[in-house]
């Protein structure tokens, strides 16, 4: 394990790949000094008028929305900026996953003045899959985002919608290579990011699912996408101030609630983020388990990379939050999958726990062999 010599992103991390010490997230933001924004943002006014010259019906574009902070920004942003009328998407977690919050915040979104259509896959299919998910890969939300992801180009290519905006580039802005597509704004390729395996979904079949259970689960074809002359573009490639605190505070002042948890019940001591549900804590955990780094890494590397704070900074909080969450939040998870709290505990270490990061201690309580900002 590995550490980027700029932030705290450790090597360890899927798809990534250090230049010089450098992660591809502090290569790119180090790049963004050199960018010529005017040449961008004319390259952002060619995707506007092929999405308005396009289109086929009432919607010019199409994005997938919580309600959060990012899928706030972005709509406000197409919205009154580019001027755009965009359809905006929602894949809402059954009602014992989803909060009061999530929906509000929802709610405040839609009341901006979008129009909005809400998926609701089945509770007890998405129960299964993510029962499946954890098991086979220590990630329930596997499953989860595989929805999540496809709902949004499914929709596009039925309602005849030629652009989908997204938000972050995470090759760009993370470090997931497989993502890059022609250019950073280029979100074809999404299709190929870690959680997605390139659309593959046989692990999901072999388990006895029938085609009319798994629909929302399906990511589009290469060959449907080009037939529907479908065109992904990262939106977070056009902005100088992409990330995750500016999107909070932008979206805070329009309506968006956040959370008021304790850093340490969540491993997040900012709460702008997976506002929808509680669940989003626990697998961060099992993240950091898996590779040494959880939520808490991902919010000091913006800062430490926005200048607003040092890298030594970062590590304190680190050390004090990251890979934290509350026993009230896994209970929950494990009261959805009918799993007591033995058997999840087990599944962590049988399946998932990295050894060559973390010694057991006891049950849930196990000891970081590395030291942040250092590694092994």
């Amino acid at each position: 394990m590995i550490y980027c010599a700029e932030c705290l992103q450790p090597d360890t991390r899927p798809n990534t790949k250090f230049i010089k010490g450098i992660c591809p997230a502090c290569n790119y933001n180090n790049s963004l000094k050199l960018v010529d924004w005017d040449r961008r943002n004319n390259e952002l006014r060619e995707i506007v008028d092929f999405g308005k010259k396009n289109k086929q019906g009432a919607y010019d574009c199409i994005i997938g929305v919580s309600g959060g902070k990012d899928s706030t920004r972005q709509a406000l942003f197409v919205k009154e900026h580019l001027k755009m009328h965009p359809l905006l998407i929602c894949l809402s977690p059954p009602p014992q996953e989803v909060t009061n919050r999530g929906v509000e915040n929802l709610s405040n979104l839609i009341n901006h003045g979008f129009d909005c259509i809400s998926i609701n896959p089945a509770p007890e299919t998405w129960k299964k899959l993510m029962h499946i998910s954890f098991y086979k890969y220590l990630n329930p939300f596997k499953s989860t985002e595989l929805a999540l992801f496809s709902s949004v180009p499914r929709f596009a290519i039925t309602y005849q919608i030629p652009l989908i905006w997204w938000g972050e580039n995470s090759a760009l802005q993370v470090g997931e290579s497989s993502v890059m597509g022609k250019s950073g704004a280029d979100g074809n390729n999404l299709r190929n990011m870690n959680t997605l395996n390139r659309g593959d979904i046989s692990w999901i079949t072999e388990n006895g699912f029938q085609e009319n259970e798994i629909i929302q689960y399906r990511f589009p074809s290469v060959d449907e996408v080009k037939m529907a002359g479908l065109r992904t573009i990262f939106l977070g490639y056009f902005w100088k101030d992409w990330s995750l605190i500016n999107n909070g505070n932008y979206s805070a002042l329009r309506g968006l609630d956040v959370r008021n948890n304790k850093p340490w019940e969540m491993g997040d001591h900012v709460g702008v983020m997976a506002l929808d549900e509680d669940w989003t804590p626990m697998n961060q955990m099992l993240k950091y388990f898996k590779f040494g780094f959880g939520r808490t890494t991902e919010y000091v590397n913006d800062d430490i990379r926005n200048g607003n704070i040092t890298r030594e900074e970062g590590i304190e909080i680190v050390e004090l939050y990251d890979g934290k969450c509350s026993e009230e939040f896994i209970k929950s998870f494990c009261d959805f999958i009918q799993i007591n709290l033995d058997e999840f505990w087990r599944v962590v270490e049988e399946k998932g726990l990295n050894t060559n990061l973390f010694e057991i201690e006891s049950t849930g309580q196990y000891k970081r062999k590395f030291k942040v900002g250092i590694g092994l």
